[in-house]
């Protein structure tokens, strides 16, 4: 194990033991691997008409149909999902519902200083408003509003999450800022020397939730067709025919929330870049295993570095661990056998095992990777083409379980040619920096992945590469 002076450095590569605890896993993500899983939706087949076509079942698209069908029950409404509703991101991720629209309040301040204000309003008028649907639909998604502390896991961070919290301050935000005596009561791990808290923050079960929003759709009268790739999009007139390989459904109106995968726009494909992201489960821990830990108020937990981690605890009291490497493989490769990366695995689960040492000899049951939808600016952003009737939304990076609805609310408004607020926004009428053709890209964010590690190894100081891309605003989040 690396060390740094006296400092416990993270593990660079796989151990046996971390490689012990997922051997036996089942490859699979843990949310999708359940007997509650809902049978697949017929896909579509032959000639239909809509008012609104919305492309892809997950929470974006889901959230967008919901929303249509509730604000205009005359509507008519149908969603056409590529494999099956939360088969992609939204089903794989970590399950942290956050209020943030900006992907974290210190992005927000750089980006959008001028509205910053307004969009955490928004952003927390969002997460009450997923709490409300959540309710009001009779949705189960084991969702509690916990929190989520932020961890330094090491001195040098301690500063930096003391800097957010007193910005956050400026801006009448709630967080709170935790020493290491104050967060032995909430966390018990020898990597936990502080911690920000953001209350605004909701745990959920991500594929329990997507599953409700596809059966409450359905009770809306939005018609739900799975294993429906749409393979093209041609302008009819007023219209747009949106086709598959089994049928066509003429649109009045299109939604695209296609996330990671290859967007039906061309000229998109230079603002998102796909990107690998990994996870493990273990098995339920005991209750004395809880009671080690201490992890008492089940707050979902980060860590700070430029490459982090995310974890959190189940229903059932597992504890999901993702993060660290985000890959980009060259060329934008989204090949499903991406998704199993022993290696990866084995890492994380050293990683978790440095976290929380207590929990020696425990096993993962479930091993995932999954493809993550990011932009240069870190956020998600909107397209309108095809004379207005077609509008995507794409480029969450990570952290678009809480920002898919509002995502969603604003693409509906951006349809319809409404004038909001949302759509006054100028998060709303900017789009982020492309990246570059291949092989540039590869080459550069390869090196940023790489300066990233470097900078963690050298305190969090960052060197002439990463200066470079903070200057002219071509981020990539890790």
């Amino acid at each position: 194990m690396n060390t740094s002076g006296s400092e416990t450095a993270w593990a660079l590569e796989p151990t046996a033991r971390g490689t012990a605890m997922v051997a036996g896993a089942t490859p699979a993500p843990f949310w999708l691997d359940r007997p509650e899983r809902p049978a697949a939706r017929a896909r579509l087949a032959g000639r239909h008409s809509a008012d609104l076509v919305v492309v892809g079942g997950g929470f974006t698209g889901l959230w967008t149909a919901v929303q249509a069908a509730e604000a205009n029950p005359g509507r008519s409404v149908v969603l056409l999902e590529g494999d099956r509703i939360a088969e992609g991101a939204s089903g794989r991720n970590g399950g942290f519902c956050s209020a943030s629209l900006t992907h974290g309040l210190t992005n927000g301040m750089e980006r959008y200083a001028d509205e910053l204000a307004d969009l955490l309003r928004m952003g927390v008028e969002t997460l009450d408003a997923i709490a409300d649907a959540i309710t009001r639909l009779g949705i189960d998604a084991d969702a509690d509003r916990t929190g989520e502390l932020n961890l330094a896991s090491f001195d040098w961070q301690v500063p930096g999450l003391e800097e957010v919290v007193d910005q956050g301050r400026q801006l009448d935000q709630p967080l709170r800022f935790l020493d290491r005596d104050e967060l032995a009561k909430h966390v018990r791990s020898p990597l936990a020397h502080g911690a920000m808290y953001d209350p605004d923050v909701m745990m959920i079960d991500p594929a329990k939730l997507a599953w409700g929003l596809a059966a409450a759709a359905e009770r809306l009268g939005v018609r739900v067709f799975e294993h429906s790739q749409v393979t093209s999009l041609t302008s009819a007139g007023d219209r747009v025919e949106v086709g598959t390989g089994y049928g066509t459904v003429d649109a009045a109106r299109v939604v695209l929330a296609t996330s990671a995968s290859k967007p039906l726009r061309r000229k998109l494909g230079y603002l998102m870049v796909p990107v690998w992201d990994y996870a493990i489960m273990t098995e339920p821990l005991t209750d004395k295993q809880m009671s080690d830990i201490g992890w008492s108020g089940r707050q979902g937990l980060a860590d700070s570095g430029n490459r982090f981690h995310y974890f959190r605890l189940t229903a059932d009291n597992r504890i999901l661990f993702g993060g660290w490497d985000a890959i980009y493989y060259y060329g934008g490769d989204t090949d499903p056998r991406r998704a199993q990366q022993p290696g990866e695995f084995g890492l994380l689960a050293e990683h978790l095992l440095q976290v929380f040492p207590q929990l020696e000899g425990i096993k993962a049951t479930h091993t995932w990777g999954g493809v993550i939808d990011t932009c240069s600016r870190f956020n998600n952003f909107w397209d309108v083409s095809m004379g207005g009737k077609v509008v995507s939304v794409l480029g969450f990076t990570g952290l678009g379980v809480g920002a898919a609805h509002f995502g969603a609310a604003t693409a509906l408004d951006l349809v319809d040619g409404l004038d909001t607020e949302r759509t006054r926004l100028k998060m709303v009428r900017s789009k982020p920096i492309p990246f570059p053709p291949e092989p540039l890209r590869w080459f550069g964010i390869t090196m940023t992945r790489r300066e990233f590690a470097r900078a963690d190894r050298n305190r969090g100081r960052r060197g002439l590469w990463l200066k470079a891309m903070d200057a002219v605003g071509l981020g990539f989040d890790s």
